[in-house]
């Protein structure tokens, strides 16, 4: 995904003056931490933005633009041109009304002079950000529906990469301005509609309902409720098509689904594609001849599943349950095609998510007891207990080796969650610097996400060293129906998306990270590393990227971090700065804290002045802020290339004696853990996992695959204690190194990195 959440976005709204080739309805961008350190100053007048399509920025008049949400942004971009853009910027009622529009709402889209109906299968990106871009426009992937089929020019597929899935030329790629929500013609008259609205909201799998389609009334049985409260859609199995033929399903919207029959039957005949067949597979324990119980509105329901497989237009697993009883739909035909043989009216089509193993056949304490670890206390009990879940102590240097290496191992990949997967592993595999967040008090709207956390993913990964790819998706579901995003189970995003969204808006965990800028303090959970022009780092270290960082934005740490989150320099994920970066294992900071004692970089003793004209002195190394004791300062600065600084007076904290103050004063470092990185949109990571220079494991969830479509993805973690080797390295040495020829995955490590994360052992035990 982008890194939108980094950014302040603004739609330049007049012509900047001496800026002839910026035109009104460009959308530029400005680093958060740089915009509130702008804010932070005197008088705001003029703002350093970044044009899209640039990558230097150019001061422009804060009164020339008005700021948008990076989603308003992402909606504009779809627009190319810049007057176009502005134009409906200005229109602020259909840029409010496309932010509210879902998947499944039935909307009209602008086909040249023609209004086509459709439902919306598609909200996203259809390409990377161009070049230094943060984001690219957010188009609408529409499916035409009824007689507008066929006017369309795709079939869900863009530049050979698949959004949606629908018939040759039954889709269209749209930006907003082109696409409206509509309200079902047959009900917007009706004097019965909040009567229907309100019956319509208890829906519930099983219900028996009618519908209208086209102006056309029918019947049918719900087998699945989609969307939001907002654009719900329900999915109804039909009894009878046109020719008679049962076991038809159609997808409506809640506004023209009304409880119960009251008219005459008369559906819409579908097409039928050729559906994908899985007769002999197994999924979570059930396949072909499992016996399950489906929860249907009238109570539970047993029956047997026939078949498994991908029903024409569906993208999830479906089963096909031969039930017991006659509350089914068909005879084992959907859409007239036949896929397995019953009674009629007992077959029924559904998610395999909603079938679970019929519980009257179980003994659900035994089962749970063959599948835990003779040494392992079931979870349920433990929580029985003591009234909460306990936790799995991380990994130890010493048991990597025998928990954590293999295939299927670590967290198992599915549908873009790398990001995910990555950003856990990272954090929770080895280290307990935030295991706090899984046991801090929150909200009980939140607590179910938390428990996720804790139970299905944290304590699997340290106990078995693996987590299925289903209780990641479980967690992206949550995510996405508390609303922080309608893309979480689908969409690539980035790690910092995801942790903030975790950390700040989920379980409200204090900042991380408390930074001082102009006496201010201002606080984040992650810091982006950004680089002045001027700067002349060519194979950069860690510590001199964040030092050079805090150095051109003039800030400070208010105080040591417990875990210190680091995104190193890029624009996009396409765009490096630098061809390799050095890990560096620690990180000193104690020139970087705003209070407390600092060391003379010349003689170690006391230091009461700081130069950051000094700073970028060839003269001085690139690594440590430029620190002096007043001896050393005078003789420093009596050189006449130095004699126009103005080194600035350190505090030295109250009650500390300057007579007696040992020769080396104690330094506070972070040491590195953990190092995410990204190539061709696919994240991984490194964890720094024990004390030698070759304890190092690599982590991919998505390393291989079985099968494909309807395959799985099979994740592993292996050693790599090469990457010590090239630590070992000078930066001459590591500068001649071809990175395709750099042994194992050790190239990933120095060429792709994207976040660095620190922690600090003595801070987080109290943290």
């Amino acid at each position: 995904m982008d890194r939108s959440t980094n950014n302040m976005y603004f739609i330049i709204t007049a012509q900047p003056k001496y800026h002839g080739y910026i035109h009104a309805g460009r959308i530029c961008h400005i680093a958060e931490s740089r915009y509130t350190l702008e804010l932070s100053k005197e008088s705001l007048t003029k703002l350093p933005v970044i044009c899209m399509g640039s990558y230097t920025d150019t001061k422009l008049d804060v009164s020339d633009m008005d700021h948008v949400s990076a989603e308003e942004a992402g909606l504009l971009l779809a627009l190319e041109d810049d007057s176009e853009r502005l134009k409906w910027f200005r229109e602020r009622e259909t840029l409010r009304t496309a932010l509210s529009l879902t998947t499944n709402t039935p909307v009209t889209v602008d086909e040249g002079k023609q209004k086509l109906r459709g439902i919306i299968r598609f909200i996203g990106r259809l390409s990377e950000p161009k070049y230094l871009d943060p984001l690219s426009g957010v188009f609408f992937g529409i499916e035409l529906q009824g007689p507008d089929k066929g006017k369309g020019h795709t079939d869900g597929t863009f530049r050979s990469r698949t959004f949606f899935r629908c018939k040759k030329d039954c889709g269209i790629f749209a930006p907003f301005s082109r696409v409206r929500p509509v309200v079902p013609s047959s009900l917007t008259s009706s004097a019965h509609q909040p009567t229907l609205q309100a019956q319509t909201d208890k829906l519930s799998i099983g219900d028996r309902v009618t519908y209208f389609v086209d102006e056309k009334c029918s019947h049918g049985t719900v087998v699945d409720l989609n969307g939001n409260n907002e654009h719900q859609m329900v999915r109804i199995s039909t009894d009878t098509d046109e020719n008679g033929q049962a076991g038809d399903e159609v997808e409506v919207p809640l506004d023209c689904v009304f409880k119960g029959e009251v008219l005459p039957a008369e559906t819409e005949k579908m097409d039928v594609d050729t559906p994908v067949v899985e007769p002999d597979a197994n999924y979570g324990g059930l396949g072909v001849n499992s016996m399950v119980e489906v929860d249907f509105a009238a109570g539970k329901s047993y029956g047997t599943i026939r078949w498994i497989g991908y029903l024409p237009g569906r993208d999830e697993i479906t089963a096909g349950v031969e039930l017991e009883d006659n509350s089914g739909v068909s005879d084992g035909t959907f859409k007239g095609v036949r896929f397995f043989n019953c009674p009629p009216g007992r077959a029924i089509f559904l998610k395999l998510l909603t079938c679970h193993p019929d519980s009257r056949f179980q003994s659900e304490s035994t089962n749970h007891r063959e599948k835990t670890p003779k040494n392992e206390v079931p979870e349920s009990e433990t929580e029985h207990c003591t009234g909460r879940i306990e936790t799995v102590a991380p990994i130890s240097t010493e048991e990597v080796s025998q928990v954590l290496i293999g295939r299927m191992k670590g967290i198992q990949g599915h549908c873009n969650s790398c990001y995910m997967d990555a950003a856990l592993f990272s954090l929770f595999s080895c280290s307990s610097v935030l295991d706090s967040i899984l046991f801090k008090s929150t909200k009980p709207q939140d607590a179910p996400i938390q428990k996720t956390l804790l139970r299905d993913i944290v304590n699997p990964l340290r106990s078995k060293g693996f987590v299925e790819g289903r209780h990641i998706m479980k967690l992206r579901q949550q995510l996405e129906k508390h609303g922080y995003s309608h893309s979480f189970t689908t969409d690539e995003k980035d790690p910092e998306e995801f942790l903030i969204v975790i950390m700040h808006h989920i379980l409200a965990l204090e900042p991380l990270l408390k930074l001082s800028a102009g006496g201010k303090v201002q606080e984040s959970y992650c810091y982006q590393i950004f680089l002045d022009q001027n700067h002349n780092l060519v194979l950069p270290t860690v510590q001199q990227l964040l030092e050079h960082s805090f150095h051109s934005a003039g800030l400070k740490l208010a105080e040591v971090p417990s875990c210190l989150i680091l995104q190193m320099p890029r624009f996009g994920k396409k765009f490096k700065m630098f061809d390799k970066i050095i890990p560096s294992l620690e990180l000193d900071i104690t020139d970087l804290l705003s209070e407390g004692p600092q060391q003379c970089m010349m003689c170690g003793d006391l230091a009461h002045e700081e130069c950051t004209d000094c700073f970028k002195d060839p003269i001085f190394s690139q690594t440590g802020f430029k620190l002096f004791c007043k001896k050393c300062s005078f003789q420093v600065h009596s050189n006449p290339q130095r004699q126009s600084h103005r080194p600035t007076i350190l505090e030295i904290p109250e009650g500390f004696f300057e007579h007696g103050t040992p020769h080396v004063l104690a330094r506070d470092k972070l040491e590195l853990f953990a190092v995410l990185c990204i190539e061709t949109s696919h994240y991984v990571s490194f964890i720094k996992y024990g004390p030698k220079s070759q304890d190092w494991i690599f982590f991919d969830s998505m390393a291989d695959r079985q099968g494909e479509r309807d395959g799985f993805n099979i994740p592993e973690v292996q050693a790599c204690p090469e990457v010590g080797m090239y630590l070992e390295m000078s930066p001459a040495e590591l500068a001649n190194q071809v990175p395709r020829d750099m042994k194992g995955v050790a190239k990933r490590l120095f060429c792709d990195a994207y976040m660095y994360l620190y922690q600090s052992s003595s801070m987080c035990l109290y943290r």
